[in-house]
């Protein structure tokens, strides 16, 4: 058990960071389902739920991952407009990257689906990248 609450304590942040991805993406995943079942287009679904899904990932990474607890309007203000850029940033990079991917020859089928690998490979790069900008400039920790 020692072993386990050390490695816990270690990588802590990484760990929420997982598991409030995991949230995230059910959230996204259900506000989309919700906006589809009231009879919205299904793109504009699909920008809703992706502004559900960044908004929730905003406050969870603010409050509990990052835990930058600043309630000013500024501090918010700049933390809010840096992790949306850096959403839309990365968003841009797997929309590139993607079919790149697939033109390389890594549209293999997986589980049934066509271009799984790629998805995969290119989400890979996205989380990473959306810890390094959350971690590092976003609600990076002030030092004394």
């Amino acid at each position: 058990m020692g072993f386990i609450n050390d490695m816990l304590t270690k990588y802590r942040e990484a760990v929420l960071y997982v598991i409030c991805g995991g949230f995230t993406t059910l959230v996204t995943w259900f506000t989309y389902a919700v906006f589809v079942w009231i009879g919205l287009e299904l793109n504009v679904s699909n920008i809703l739920s992706w502004i559900c899904g960044v908004s929730f990932a905003f406050v969870v990474n603010k409050w509990f991952v990052f835990e930058s607890k600043s309630l000013e309007n500024v501090t918010i203000a700049k933390e809010l407009s840096m992790f949306v850029g850096a959403r839309i940033f990365t968003g841009v990079i797997a929309w590139i990257l993607f079919p790149i991917l697939l033109a390389v020859g890594l549209n293999q089928t997986i589980l049934g689906t066509e271009g799984l690998l790629a998805k995969i490979i290119v989400s890979i790069i996205e989380i990473a990248l959306n810890w390094i900008f959350s971690k590092y400039m976003i609600f990076k920790k002030k030092t004394e």
